[in-house]
């Protein structure tokens, strides 16, 4: 793909992930216009081959896709209709591809609102974190019509190694992802708890990784999370507010069903707890340090 016959895609947001986004997609050969409020990572961007923009609105018009991969819900609404949204500047047509991690009812409302614009909507989460975002090997958990999948479907290869097709409506994939954050959230909840009990206990913390990590107890998230926590380094990747959120999404469409969540319910207070005591913005296995808190156990850190 190049040269005249280049697809132009937009992304907003280039966080730990957007970033990898839009270069997977840089790679691949396509025009990239991206925006993000720091001046530092649109130069950044630049760099790369990016075309900078300030707002979501001005690069609106020039994309024939725009990929949303902002925090919540509401920066989504900010992004799409707020005072520089980009969805009354699109083109009729264009699809707006949703990545980010939102409540299923606003991911269907979501969809009935560009409609009504005259704008295709792929509800479509993501998953893998920043190294796969990097290496353009995400998962996506999608839903939207038939027609949207197919005017997409190359931007979607540049940026994942598997998408899900989970239904013609939106809503679908904020559902699946719904679930898949709430194993995640568990997961590293447990993970931190009982890396934290091993070393009340005396057991050496990298040994209890290495035994732990080749046994039935282990998880993607246990050998994922617990060297931040050996290295003592919680630069975040995905910080401890997220699971705040996350979890808070879960718990609160839950309720929606009448269907109760224990562990998940644990877990969020968990994350609240570590937010709570100043840590919000750190990686989530710095949930640990709750643990920390409340029993004095000596954790790994940079210096040892």
């Amino acid at each position: 793909m190049t040269g005249s016959t280049a697809k132009s895609v937009g992304i907003v947001g280039l966080g730990a992930m957007g970033l990898g986004v839009a270069r997977s997609l840089l790679r691949a050969g396509f025009v990239v216009h991206a925006c993000d409020m720091r001046a530092e990572v649109l130069a950044t961007i630049a760099a790369d081959g990016a075309h900078p923009h300030q707002n979501p609105a001005s690069l609106a018009s020039q994309v024939d896709a725009l990929i949303v991969l902002v925090v919540n819900a509401e920066q989504t609404d900010a992004v799409l209709f707020g005072e520089h949204g980009a969805a009354q500047q699109m083109k009729p047509g264009s699809v707006v591809i949703a990545s980010s991690t939102v409540p299923p009812h606003y991911a269907e409302e979501l969809g009935r609102k560009l409609a009504a614009l005259g704008l295709q909507h792929l509800d479509a989460p993501v998953s893998g974190g920043a190294a796969r975002a990097a290496s353009g090997e995400m998962t996506i958990m999608a839903s939207g019509a038939p027609e949207t999948f197919a005017a997409v479907q190359d931007v979607l290869d540049a940026i994942s190694v598997k998408v899900y097709r989970l239904g013609d409506t939106s809503g679908m994939g904020s559902k699946v992802k719904m679930i898949n954050q709430l194993l995640a959230g568990v997961h590293i909840a447990a993970a931190t708890e009982a890396m934290a009990l091993g070393i009340r206990a005396g057991i050496d913390p990298e040994t209890l990784y290495e035994v732990i990590s080749n046994s039935a107890g282990s998880s993607w998230m246990f050998q994922n999370r617990v060297p931040h926590i050996l290295a003592g380094d919680y630069k975040p990747l995905s910080a401890v507010n997220i699971f705040v959120k996350d979890l808070g999404i879960v718990l609160d469409s839950a309720r929606k069903f009448t269907f109760p969540l224990p562990l998940t319910s644990a877990a969020h207070q968990m994350y609240l707890a570590t937010s709570a005591s100043g840590l919000g913005g750190e990686d989530d296995s710095a949930v640990i340090k709750m643990f920390q808190k409340l029993t004095g156990i000596e954790l790994p850190n940079k210096e040892d």
